[in-house]
């Protein structure tokens, strides 16, 4: 899609009709982490504190030097972002598809931007 808002009507209305379902997604998550005043996950920093918002798109529990780790993919249609709690094996709500809002200290792992044991809020079902 271009990054130009389309103008008309018709014009919108064509552009969605021909955009694929990932990109509408993607699309509809941007704006909802502009209405929340969160921040947009592509603009985080290394060790920059944020408060960002998105759709769980996996959760694994993958050990970290013989600990449990449950991790997941945050994303907000701009990027993704790895959410790991330390420690943890499971945690009622975290699951895929479910909409969360993060924050805590982002850091690089691997070229991948991480957040470690965020505090979070889980959004109610049903008003996603």
């Amino acid at each position: 899609m271009s990054a130009e808002k389309p103008t008309g009507r018709f014009r919108r209305m064509l552009d969605r009709l021909s955009s694929s379902q990932e990109d509408l997604e993607s699309e509809e998550l941007r704006e909802a982490t502009q209405a929340s005043g969160c921040t947009r996950i592509s603009e985080c920093d290394d060790r920059q504190v944020v408060r960002v918002t998105g759709t769980l798109r996996t959760v694994t529990l993958r050990p970290r030097a013989g600990v449990p780790a449950l991790e997941a993919e945050l994303f907000d249609g701009t990027a993704p972002l790895d959410v790991v709690w330390l420690g943890r094996r499971s945690i009622v709500g975290i699951e895929p598809g479910r909409k969360l809002i993060a924050s805590g200290r982002i850091s690089l792992s691997h070229g991948r931007r991480v957040l470690f044991n965020p505090k979070y809020e889980l959004r109610p079902l049903g008003q996603e």
